[in-house]
């Protein structure tokens, strides 16, 4: 055990009260709303939808508490401390991805679905097929996220309660996967809805404090704290120049265009993301919550910036990979050390606020992400797959809280052996397993006249098979120490994300399903849906 986990375990120990007081608060709050929310919650348009009574700004909210994930704030935060400039790459990619949510889905989406994505595919498609390959994708890309979360969870309460060994990170893995499912059963989208609005404040708060604590070290000087940061980092002005971690070779330049890509073009097809776009009156309110949205994550990922370098100035590189190897522990120990450094009781109380936030961030995320992922089992592959239609709302709701049961379970199992893992990286994985999948077929589906069921199944399928099979063949999965099988080496494929490849795999099959397939589309029916779409004329 090195001497700065040490410290910070003992520091941990000493305050352990405290933290695990404020742990106790938040969950038992989240709870109370969840309850709450539960008893509010009537059909299933209240359930999956959360009643559609949201407004703007209220979904804004809760779409970046969606969004601005564990990953967000203790990857991406460890990535910029350990990578520098490379790793602010990250902040800028989850950024810009909301452009193309605005302005090529959030708005057609929420006229053309009722509460899932395969609504919109399924509209002018052959319901089964269609519906089936949207549900396996949308569980896949939920059960990849998901897995980031719980790394976080993990790394974040062996760090604070000063626990060694594997044993207690999977107690903890499988405490927040028991209480995700519990949000989601009983509170179901109005539930989570507030929870998230909750976090995302709380996010934003706990963000902003320690930025302004961070800036006031350095006299508000950015260029002083960004000198610092490359000086502690050991690697001089390298540190603030791109090709730390991508530009060393052709391979790792390749890497983070497959990276962007993924980056860009995944959020328009993350499923937890997309049904929130249903929780709204109308499509204005879509539109007016992307834009609160993309404003409030705007602002988070410039803080990160702070978060980041200032982790590598005050804690420094060495002291951050001692205590977690990715790097995913780098904001609570700048939090520790803001409030006055190791063993200091403005230390612990700092340490244990921005985990408890963390914490909540995490507990938030995979609420959301269980829910998108069991509705679509219930609303997309049960009631109009296996019961072909005829189940009824209590029944699809019934099926929809087992799902999340399930899938709880399926994502705990996996996380047990993923800890080695960065959570951002795992993070970007999910996206561009959505951007290869998800993407293609709802922008086919949308836009394109001539796209058919063949066409929809193709793109789904081929862009979820080659993304997740690049990944099994590459670094993430075997191959080096920080891979999920450490001592096992089965990778061929050179990059770390796959989204170069498998995003274009899933729009030339989807072109390639309809230019080949003898059906010709429903002119009629596109006409409908591009009416729809537009105009929100006969939209539920």
């Amino acid at each position: 055990m090195t001497g700065s986990t040490l410290t910070l375990a003992t520091a941990a120990g000493d305050h352990r009260a405290l933290t695990m007081t404020l742990f106790g608060v938040f969950v038992l709050a989240t709870l109370g709303i969840t309850v709450w929310a539960g008893r509010q919650t009537k059909d299933a348009a209240d359930f999956y939808a959360g009643g559609r009574g949201f407004t703007g700004f209220q979904n804004g909210l809760a779409i970046s508490g969606d969004y601005m994930s564990a990953a967000s704030f203790l990857g991406i935060a460890g990535v910029i401390a350990l990578s520098g400039y490379d790793g602010f790459l990250y902040s800028i990619g989850f950024l810009v991805a909301w452009l193309v949510a605005l302005l090529l889905i959030a708005e057609p989406l929420r006229n053309s679905g009722r509460y899932t994505m395969a609504d919109v595919l399924a509209f002018r498609m052959r319901q089964r097929p269609v519906r089936t390959a949207a549900g396996i994708s949308t569980i896949v890309v939920s059960v990849f996220y998901l897995l980031a979360q719980m790394i976080g969870a993990g790394s974040l309460v062996a760090l604070l309660l000063g626990i060694e060994g594997d044993a207690a990170k999977r107690w903890t893995i499988v405490g927040v996967g028991a209480l995700m499912v519990l949000y989601v059963v009983v509170g179901g989208m109005k539930g989570t809805t507030w929870v998230q609005i909750v976090k995302a404040v709380l996010l934003i708060a706990g963000a902003a404090l320690m930025t302004v604590l961070v800036l006031a070290k350095y006299d508000f000087n950015p260029s002083s704290l960004l000198g610092a940061a490359a000086h502690a980092s050991g690697k001089g002005d390298a540190f603030l120049e791109p090709g730390l971690k991508y530009g060393a070779t052709g391979t790792s330049k390749l890497d983070f265009v497959s990276l962007g890509l993924a980056l860009v073009l995944g959020t328009a097809g993350l499923p937890h993301i997309l049904v929130r776009f249903y929780t709204v009156p109308t499509a204005k309110a879509a539109r007016k919550s992307v834009l609160w949205a993309i404003g409030i994550i705007g602002v988070f990922y410039l803080m990160t910036l702070a978060l980041g370098f200032g982790a590598a100035a005050l804690v420094g590189p060495r002291t951050i990979k001692a205590s977690n190897a990715a790097g995913n522990t780098a904001a609570p120990l700048l939090a520790q050390q803001l409030g006055g450094g190791a063993g200091s009781t403005g230390g612990a109380i700092l340490l244990a606020v921005i985990s408890a936030v963390a914490f909540a961030t995490i507990l938030a995320v995979v609420a959301g992400l269980t829910l998108a992922s069991s509705a679509s089992f219930a609303h997309d592959i049960y009631a109009n797959v296996i019961r072909r239609g005829r189940a009824g709302e209590r029944e699809e709701i019934g099926s929809a809280k087992l799902a999340a049961v399930a899938i709880g379970a399926i994502a705990i199992l996996l996380s047990i052996f993923a800890d080695r893992l960065n959570a951002a990286a795992v993070v970007a994985l999910a996206f561009a397993v959505a951007a290869s999948a998800n993407l293609p077929t709802l922008l086919y589906s949308l836009y394109w006249k001539r796209f058919t069921t063949v066409g929809a199944v193709s793109s789904v399928y081929a862009g979820l098979i080659s993304s997740v099979l690049l990944v099994i063949f590459s670094s993430v999965v075997s191959g080096t120490p920080t891979s999920l099988f450490p001592h096992s080496d089965f990778h061929w494929f050179p990059l770390e994300n796959p989204g170069l490849v498998s995003i274009p795999i899933g729009f030339l099959a989807g072109w390639l399903g309809t230019v080949l397939s003898k059906q010709s589309a429903d002119p009629a029916k596109y006409a409908e849906l591009e009416v729809r779409s537009l105009t929100g004329l006969g939209a539920h």
